[in-house]
C-alpha cells in the first residue's frame, strides 16, 4: 500500500468513528483556461531585451549591452573600476568561447573556475562571472540552475556578480519560465536573481549586499 493510500484509509476511519460520511475521492476540477490578454502583462510585440533592461534598472541591476567580440574587454574595464582582485568563473562553453578567463588573467587578476575551487575558497573571491539558463523580461530575473559546473555559491557569495546573458535566453514572463522548467527533469533547485541583494529589515532602510552580491551586472550579448 502506498503512503497516500494509507493516509487516505486512516482519514476514512477517523471520519467513520466521528459519525461522518465517508469522503469519496475525486479528481480536482480542471482550472478554466484564461486568455493571455488577462494573465500576461508582456505583449507579443514587446522588445524583450529592452524590457529586461528597463525593469533591471528599476531594481538597481546594471545591464551592459555588448557584442561577443567586445565582451572580454568590457568585462576587464568594468572590473578595473571596482575593488576586485579575484574572480571566480562558472564552467561554461559560453564563457570559454568569449575567452573571458584569458582576458582576466592577462589583466593581472587571480582567476579560477568552479571546478578548481571549494565553497570555502569562494569566500575569498570578490567577483563571480557566470552564465545563466534563462532571463525573464517582466521581472528582470536571472535564472540559474546550479550544477557541478556552476555552484549556487557563485551567484550568492561574492560581492560582485557578472552574468552573461544571450538574447535567445530571455523569456517574456514567469509563465513562460515555469512552462520551460516543467519540461526539465532536473528543476528542483533553481535560483532567480532580480537585482542585487536587498533588505529593509533594519529600521525600514533599504540596504544592499547584506545577503548576497552588492552589485549585479548583466552582460547582454547582441
Amino acid at each position: 500500500m502506498s503512503t497516500n493510500s494509507a493516509d487516505s484509509e486512516v482519514m476514512q476511519r477517523v471520519r467513520r468513528a466521528l459519525g461522518r460520511s465517508v469522503a469519496t475521492t475525486q479528481a480536482p476540477p480542471t482550472p478554466p483556461a484564461l486568455p493571455d490578454a488577462v494573465v500576461r502583462l508582456v505583449k507579443p510585440d514587446v522588445d524583450l531585451p529592452k524590457l529586461f533592461a528597463e525593469r533591471a534598472a528599476e531594481l538597481k541591476m546594471i545591464v551592459t549591452p555588448v557584442t561577443s567580440d567586445a565582451a572580454a574587454g568590457e568585462l576587464v574595464r568594468f572590473i578595473a573600476a571596482q575593488p576586485i582582485r579575484n574572480v571566480a568563473l562558472s564552467v561554461s562553453p559560453l564563457l570559454e568561447r568569449l575567452k573571458l578567463r584569458e582576458a582576466l588573467a592577462a589583466a593581472g587578476l587571480t582567476v579560477k573556475t568552479w571546478d578548481e575551487m571549494s565553497l570555502d575558497e569562494l569566500y575569498d573571491y570578490d567577483c563571480a562571472v557566470t552564465n545563466v539558463d534563462y532571463a525573464v523580461a517582466e521581472s528582470a530575473s536571472l535564472v540559474i540552475k546550479p550544477t557541478r559546473s556552476h555552484g549556487r555559491g557563485l551567484s550568492l557569495v561574492p560581492m560582485y556578480h557578472v552574468a552573461v546573458v544571450e538574447r535567445r535566453q530571455i523569456l517574456p514572463d514567469l509563465i513562460d519560465l515555469f512552462a520551460e522548467l516543467a519540461l526539465d527533469p532536473d528543476r528542483s533547485n533553481v535560483i532567480l536573481i532580480s537585482g542585487p541583494s536587498k533588505t529593509a529589515d533594519i529600521e525600514m532602510n533599504v540596504v544592499t549586499g547584506v545577503h548576497g552580491p552588492n552589485v549585479v551586472n548583466a552582460f547582454l550579448l547582441s
